[in-house]
């Protein structure tokens, strides 16, 4: 397949990894999470295999400007870092997603989260250089999201019509699960344009991680590692390390919206002595991070999929996650981790226990887990969605990225 020149649409991206280059307020709600760890990830491994990339995204982890990824990448980065004012980003990007390059734009390629600005920016470029869109929903507004506040709300029903509308005239929809696949096929979707494909992880970032982050931190330790944003309820992870019987640490990495919720929560607990509060992490720092944990917790009301999973798994980390979303298709019930139902504080507090108390059982799932990682590896995920460009641009079956 000819290298294509792809234009990327996304609301977050990875912060530039330079000194200074991160927004000290953006990164207490923005700088960690899989949808932009996913971008950059793909980004990455479609421009090692010679493809032309323009990403545009907002600026509320990095200065507003634009700046080189790889080889042939360009990241523009605009908006204004205000998260109430989220959405204006799109507006800000208008004058680079729509004008015209010395090259043809071959796919248009949006990633939706929960956001309601990118799917409209998309339509757009994609009439403006007459090309096909492809759409990755990292998280269904219509299927996945819930909650009862009016910000949820109103996501589920604006959000849901924008959404919608969208991915039925998409050229292609990526999902990340196979749950998310029948739900969108179920709204409407053709299912031949739909293509799952996960995130993943980069191998090369799992060797040779160094030292441990937490010398003075106990074992066995368990870990969160994400934004600490309501939808993530590391909260509930704190309260229930405090109802554990069996000796533990419990080490949060991560900043966000809720981390005066969680200080609170550690504040109050009986075991506010062993919890380490590490704050955020850049993400080529996350492998060290995993590699020093013995159990990871992911206790999500509600996740598309959970991509600290896959990256758990590359680490040899057995997983203690809700069962919500798509979930229960990465982590395996008793093979890989062990899942609990979502909100339930004492649940989460005896999976926590079983697993501390017992060493050959982590042994074992870890095992599990390092087995099933190969699945995910990023090269490999990058040429499947180079596939799916192939497709809708009419050019013969792509290879597999190496």
């Amino acid at each position: 397949m000819r290298p294509l020149n792809v234009l990327r649409l996304c609301s977050v991206f990875e912060p530039p990894s330079g000194p200074g280059d991160l927004d000290g307020r953006a990164a207490r709600f923005d700088p960690i999470g899989g949808m932009q760890n996913h971008t950059a990830s793909l980004t990455r491994c479609l421009d090692a295999a010679g493809h032309t990339q323009t990403v545009v995204t907002s600026r509320l982890a990095a200065p507003r400007g634009t700046d080189r990824l790889g080889r042939a990448a360009t990241v523009h980065r605009t908006g204004v870092p205000v998260r109430r004012l989220r959405q204006l980003w799109a507006l800000a990007a208008l004058p680079v997603a729509l004008r015209r390059p010395p090259r043809p734009v071959d796919v248009v390629h949006a990633h939706q989260g929960e956001d309601l600005a990118t799917l409209p920016l998309a339509r757009l470029a994609a009439r403006r250089h007459r090309c096909p869109l492809v759409v990755t929903v990292h998280c269904s507004v219509g299927h996945t999201l819930t909650g009862g506040s009016p910000r949820a709300r109103l996501l589920r029903r604006l959000g849901g019509l924008v959404e919608r509308s969208a991915l039925r005239r998409a050229d292609a929809v990526v999902v990340l699960t196979a749950r998310a696949a029948a739900a969108l096929v179920a709204d409407g979707v053709p299912a031949e344009r739909v293509s799952t494909i996960p995130s993943g992880f980069e191998p090369e970032l799992f060797t040779g991680v160094g030292a441990d982050p937490f010398p003075a931190v106990g074992r066995p330790r368990i870990g969160y590692v994400g934004r600490l944003a309501p939808q993530k309820r590391a909260d509930l992870l704190v309260a229930a390390f405090g109802r554990m019987r069996a000796p533990a640490a419990l080490v949060v990495v991560g900043d966000g919206p809720d981390a005066g919720l969680v200080r609170r929560a550690v504040r109050d607990s009986p075991a506010s002595g062993r919890v380490t509060l590490a704050g955020f992490v850049p993400h080529e720092r996350v492998p060290g991070v995993l590699a020093a944990l013995d159990v990871l917790a992911l206790p999500s009301a509600y996740e598309e999929m959970g991509s600290v999973l896959t990256e758990a798994m590359a680490a040899g980390l057995p997983v203690v996650a809700s069962a919500v979303g798509g979930i229960p298709e990465v982590v395996r019930d008793g093979e890989t981790g062990l899942l609990v139902p979502p909100g339930d504080v004492a649940a989460l507090a005896a999976a926590l226990d079983r697993l501390a108390g017992d060493p050959q059982l982590r042994a074992r799932l870890a095992a599990g887990a390092r087995e099933q990682a190969a699945a995910y590896a990023w090269p490999a995920l990058a040429g499947r969605v180079a596939g799916v460009y192939a497709r809708v641009c009419g050019l013969p079956a792509v290879a597999a990225v190496t």
